[in-house]
């Protein structure tokens, strides 16, 4: 034990210092390592949520991204039924407003057609009446120089009833 003397070593002191340490040991778990721990426990579930939250975000953002692309592909599929079905609308009316004007042109054809008749039936009755009465009248005046009265009517009736 000299030699440890020598060297600056007591035991008393070793022992103090021993209990010292463990005293001091004791103190710092109770007072510090525990809250420091519960700090860093604490800090930990904090990290451990926030992954939990950015994966859950991330996830949300992968849905928003897949609901963002059936999104667009049914509004590009919806663009393309609605230009589909103006199409044959413009088709169809199209379609109507010629057969329309089709009608219409034959309706007019026709309506040209039967007044060109009645007005060729009238002028042809005007014309008939006129040629009885020019006809009448030349019958009358050859008549008067040639026959009697008699005879005149009779030639006359028949003539008439040839012309008609």
């Amino acid at each position: 034990m000299e030699i440890l003397e020598k060297f600056g070593f007591d035991p008393v002191i070793l022992v103090a210092q021993i209990i010292n340490f463990l005293i001091i040991l004791y103190l710092l778990k109770r007072f510090l390592y525990k809250p420091i721990l519960k700090i860093i426990n604490d800090r930990q579930e904090s990290v451990k949520k926030s992954l939990v939250q950015i994966e859950d975000a991330k996830k949300n953002l992968d849905r928003a991204q897949e609901e963002r692309v059936k999104i667009l592909i049914k509004a590009k599929d919806d663009a393309k039924s609605i230009i589909d079905d103006a199409k044959d609308t413009a088709l169809e009316l199209s379609k109507n407003i010629n057969e329309d004007a089709k009608a219409e042109t034959e309706r007019l054809i026709n309506d040209a057609k039967q007044q060109i008749e009645k007005e060729t039936f009238e002028t042809e009755k005007r014309l008939s009446q006129y040629t009885i009465r020019l006809a009448r009248e030349l019958l009358q005046k050859t008549l008067e120089n040639e026959l009697g009265k008699t005879d005149q009517k009779k030639i006359l009736q028949n003539a008439i009833k040839k012309i008609k």
